[in-house]
């Protein structure tokens, strides 16, 4: 199989592509899609997002050290895509889009009640890589819609219509090919 060499850059998909809210110090909620984000450690539970330092919502994040990762399923993809698009400097996302931005119990900044599921963090690390910061967030709590956890926590995704992106485009979360361990168990 012959290969080409290609230009160094970030080919790593499929990758999420979520709504990131956060609310700045005067109590305006904001929203950003981030595409670069991903699970940074398991105990204690903490997410990554890596956002451009020219971004108004790099600052919110910088200076309040909250955010909420929401995760966004079919119905809310629009608008998940829009916020990727349009400047919270120039307007509110959360009326424009005619969003509920509901305040979370530990840090005060506000998830999005009209995604399945929200992931609410405490920066704990920020690293300026170049263009973009890194912020690790631990998850200091979760909300969940009805019927989208299993009772062991874990996603039902036979109740949530899940995408992913491989940019520029999107696409549906669909089959089951197996179970983490098939390979060795015998299993699938």
């Amino acid at each position: 199989m012959s290969k080409i060499k290609a230009k160094p850059r970030n080919y790593l998909y499929p990758i999420p592509a979520v709504p990131v809210s956060c609310t700045d110090s005067e109590g305006r909620p904001n929203i950003i899609t981030v595409a670069w984000t991903g699970v940074a450690c398991g105990t204690p539970p903490m997410v990554s997002i890596a956002i451009n330092l020219s971004r108004y919502s790099h600052d919110i994040i910088k200076e309040t050290g909250a955010f909420f990762i929401n995760i966004p399923d079919s119905e809310t993809l629009r608008a998940t895509d829009w916020c990727g698009n349009v400047s919270g400097r120039n307007v509110d996302k959360f009326k424009e889009l005619g969003l509920t931005p509901i305040k979370g119990d530990e840090t005060g900044c506000h998830y999005i009640n009209e995604c399945p599921i929200n992931m609410e963090c405490q920066v704990r690390h920020g690293i300026v890589l170049g263009s973009h910061e890194l912020f690790i967030g631990e998850i200091v709590a979760v909300y969940a819609r009805d019927g989208v956890l299993t009772p062991e926590g874990r996603v039902n995704l036979s109740n949530l219509d899940l995408f992913t992106y491989v940019g520029p485009d999107y696409y549906s979360i669909g089959r089951k090919l197996g179970q983490y361990g098939y390979s060795v168990s015998g299993r699938s």
